[in-house]
């Protein structure tokens, strides 16, 4: 007894159950090696939060690719994971902890990866269930998480490694310092936002002289840390005072004043103040001329011991109060508002200080250009779409080193050890062995140090001789977002070539972001974010998917629009119909392996060489990743030519007396639905899955079911020629019908003008259609008409021919008409006089301006169609 198809399309009772079926049954489960493999690693979402809609995205264009990979006949392998993202997470758990009135400081390293550790468990388990949700067909036998054993051991293989080659060093350097987490950040923890401030001008007094020098500063509390006063070598107004000293206004010390062609003659007073251990420009020229880099600032962003009296200030009160001060003392200048670019943190919202530490960095320049001279290999990475390898090239061409290390405990603790008494440094994979002489390095490193290795990494590697890095290394697609192209992408590129010798990915899919209706990105402040799971409630994942897969081109934004959404649910609900119908008119007991194709009439041959041509254009656009290509042709033909045409004219046949044709009819029904449903799957899973199960197929799932190929005895070089016979002459009558306001119910009778004598044979096939489709009956060939007709052209530059004088009071209409058309011109005279009235138009309210220019544009666009409707009269 098969499946019956419920009278309603319900996504929710469709996809319950269905996902616990497929993981028992060990459908997703990679392995079987009497195949060609395929691999997708996911990019690991962070375990900071739930998932979000471009999580969704993301995932489901990965599923896509590798159902319809599996479904080829592939080893598909899509391994799952989650990444610990360092301080995104520690700072979530943190939060928690401050509402529980506790700290990490209270509980201790040990402690708090206790709780970090809780925290990951609770949302990895949210983000299982999402994926559920989503019906993501991954093999979470494999499943990895960067901070699991493996990947441990993996990112102490490569920083030994980088270490003992050179690349991995520890240096002094202005980084990017959040004082709230209390840790260095990468450039991609950073957001810049436009605010305003303030250009705060100095009067600075020359030593042992009368003069002043004016400099500007936007952050004054750093003026402490000042070492050196800096002009142009070539700027006339101050060739007299270089060599000379200044003095610093914050603290009394002097500052040498020195000359730099890096100074910009055109920029303010054209004299900069050089604070080394506070900018990264500074921090340069204090290197080029061996400055001292003393910090006034603590790590927590209050002032220390170098700032005197304002020692233990935070840093802004620091800087209120020493302009206050300098205004009282007649040092200040002016002031001038000044709108910059701002860094803050994108996890506290703290603003980034630009600082001087001591960090773990990793050198980049040869590892950048071992990965852009495999750009030019046969064995490159494949960016989709092109455009976005530039976007790689520009990135590594101008990249910096790299700071690797974060004043954090949740993450990999550094490799490195302190002689207690010496200062040695031991870097290794494991412990000295008198670990009692020796201090770890309290430092983690940065989440991208262990994500970069994720392709390889999650398959075993450094064991070279693991069956899964043997078998499925370099991995085949990686999916991901254009805004981590910099940060993730091209990290994995020059990880993997270092490490293993070979790329990491053949192919990176980049899609773009989700943006709301209007454009924007979607943001809590916005309020305009989505949750990717009230959406699967209101409308099925299988909507969800088909909407986010098949409406932005590859790179481009995607905009979330719910008219688009509710159209995907249409285009399901379709589908459910169609496959009710299709049940409704076999044998219960039709089985799959007995389709027979003896008996094809007209439509039955062109459906199923239509379903050739799609199966065709769909694998084409699929290997190219041209989802949305993909989706168009399938709606097409699903809409229009399986369901609009093919249905409706095959009815001729299934409420025929003749069992032949019945039977070729519902066959060919079958054969095109099971194929429909197949090539749907990667899209929409749950609901492909139930059909599949209600209506005669092979294999036990759609998950394990071959995806469908072209059937060359169903090629026909003429049939679509053919059928466009029929469909002429079915929109012709539909057409004249609606034109001469003929109802359905009246039969009309037509004929066709033809100089094609071997034609009539063809067109005698379309009669029992047009009788079913139209209600029109065939009078013959080349007829002698009446003047009281009405043509249309069809196929081959044919006439179809319609008597109208026993349907149509042609006198009546054409009055009918002309008094439309006067009722019209009276109304397009009205709103014109309306809108010509100055008056009218400058004190009326706009919305009813607005109004009557669209009844203008409405009474016009009908005027004109009755007239040529009269005309064609």
């Amino acid at each position: 007894m098969k499946k019956e198809l419920a009278s309603k399309y319900d996504h929710k009772s469709v996809e319950k159950g269905k996902y616990q079926h497929w993981l028992e049954k060990e459908y997703f489960k990679a392995g079987d090696v009497s195949k060609k493999p395929y691999a997708i690693v996911i990019p690991p979402p962070n375990v900071t939060g739930k998932l979000h809609l471009g999580h969704a995205w993301d995932t489901t264009l990965q599923d896509m690719i590798i159902r319809y990979k599996r479904m080829q006949g592939y080893d598909a392998l899509w391994l799952p994971g989650m990444d610990h993202a360092g301080i995104a997470t520690q700072a979530k758990v943190e939060a928690r902890m401050r509402e529980e009135g506790i700290s990490r400081y209270d509980l201790g390293r040990e402690g708090f990866l206790e709780k970090a550790w809780s925290w990951k468990e609770e949302y990895a388990s949210i983000i299982r269930a999402q994926w559920e949700k989503l019906g993501l067909s991954l093999d979470y036998s494999k499943e990895r998480f960067t901070l699991d054993e493996g990947l441990s051991q993996a990112v102490k293989e490569v920083f030994v490694r980088l270490y003992e080659k050179g690349y991995i060093y520890q240096g002094k350097r202005i980084i990017n310092w959040d004082p709230v987490q209390r840790t260095a950040l990468s450039n991609i923890e950073v957001i810049h936002k436009e605010i305003e401030g303030a250009m705060y001008y100095f009067k600075y007094k020359i030593v042992d002289s009368d003069q002043e020098l004016v400099i500007a500063t936007t952050r004054p509390e750093t003026m402490f840390a000042d070492q050196a006063i800096f002009v142009h070598p070539d700027d006339e107004r101050y060739k007299d005072l270089v060599g000379k000293y200044a003095i610093n206004p914050a603290n009394g010390e002097k500052l040498p004043i020195m000359a730099d062609s890096y100074i910009d003659m055109d920029f303010g007073t054209a004299v900069m103040k050089c604070t080394p251990a506070h900018d990264p420009n500074d921090f340069a020229l204090a290197k080029k001329y061996n400055l001292d880099m003393p910090i006034c600032m603590n790590d927590d962003g209050t002032m220390n011991e170098l700032c005197h009296k304002y020692q233990g200030m935070d840093r802004f009160e620091c800087r209120k109060q020493l302009v206050a001060d300098f205004e009282a003392a007649g040092i200040v200048d002016h002031i001038e508002k000044h709108l910059h670019q701002v860094g803050h943190s994108e996890r506290s919202g703290a603003i980034v200080e630009p600082y001087l530490s001591k960090q773990w960095f990793v050198k980049m320049k040869p590892l950048a250009e071992a990965a852009l001279a495999n750009q030019k290999k046969d064995s490159k990475v494949n960016f989709v779409p092109e455009r976005f390898e530039k976007t790689f090239t520009q990135w590594m061409e101008n990249i910096e080193d790299w700071c690797i290390s974060r004043q954090l405990w949740w993450g990999h603790q550094v490799p490195a050890w302190y002689h207690k008494e010496t200062g040695e440094v031991y870097v290794g994979k494991t412990a000295p062995e008198d670990i009692e002489n020796w201090t770890q390095d309290e430092d983690v490193l940065d989440t991208w140090f262990s994500s970069a290795l994720w392709p390889f990494s999650t398959l075993g590697w450094p064991n070279t001789e693991d069956p899964l890095f043997k078998r499925y290394f370099p991995t085949n697609t990686l999916v991901t977002g254009y805004d981590i192209i910099f940060f993730w992408v091209s990290r994995m590129i020059f990880q993997s070539l270092e490490f293993t010798g070979q790329r990491p990915f053949e192919h990176v899919l980049i899609h773009g972001l989700i943006r709301d209706e209007q454009g924007r990105k979607m943001s809590k402040s916005l309020g305009n974010g989505v949750d990717p799971m009230d959406v699967i409630d209101q409308y099925g994942a299988d909507t969800l998917r088909f909407f986010l897969t098949t409406n932005s081109a590859p790179g481009m934004d995607l905009r979330y629009i719910p008219e688009k959404l509710e159209a995907s649910w249409n285009f399901i609900n379709k589908i459910w119909n169609s496959a009710r119908f299709v049940l409704m008119n076999i044998d219960e007991d039709l089985e799959y392996k007995d389709l027979k194709f003896d008996h094809l009439n007209l439509c039955d041959k062109w459906i199923l060489n239509r379903l050739n041509n799609v199966i065709e254009e769909v694998d084409a656009n699929m290997d190219k990743f041209e989802f949305v290509n993909v989706g168009s042709e399938l709606y097409k033909f699903i809409w229009d030519d399986f369901c609009s045409w093919y249905i409706e004219l095959t009815k001729v046949h299934l409420n025929s007396d003749n069992e032949v044709e019945k039977q070729a009819s519902a066959h060919t029904l079958v054969y095109v639905l099971n194929a429909i449903v197949r090539m749907l799957h990667p899209f929409m899973p749950f609901v492909t899955e139930e059909i599949y199960q209600a209506i005669p197929h092979l294999e036990e799932s759609i998950c394990i079911s071959k995806y469908p190929t072209v059937n060359p005895d169903f090629n026909d070089e003429n049939i679509n020629k053919q059928f466009t016979y029929l469909m002429d002459i079915v929109k012709g009558v539909r057409e004249i019908r609606a034109n001469y306001t003929i109802k359905n119910a009246i039969e009309v009778e037509y004929s066709i003008e033809t100089k094609d004598e071997n034609l009539q044979a063809l067109l005698d096939q379309c009669v029992p259609y047009l009788k079913k489709l139209c209600n029109a009956t065939c009078v013959g060939y080349n007829q002698k008409a009446s003047k009281d007709i009405a043509t249309a052209m069809i196929q081959g530059g044919n006439t179809l021919i319609v008597e109208l004088g026993a349907y149509v009071d042609k006198e009546a209409e054409k009055q009918k008409l002309q008094a439309e058309l006067q009722k019209l011109e009276g109304e397009i005279k009205r709103c014109t006089n309306m809108l010509s009235n100055e008056k009218f138009v400058s004190k009326a309210p706009q919305a009813k301006v607005d109004s009557e220019r669209q009844k203008l544009e409405d009474y016009t666009s009908k005027y004109n169609a009755v007239k040529e409707k009269l005309a064609a009269m």
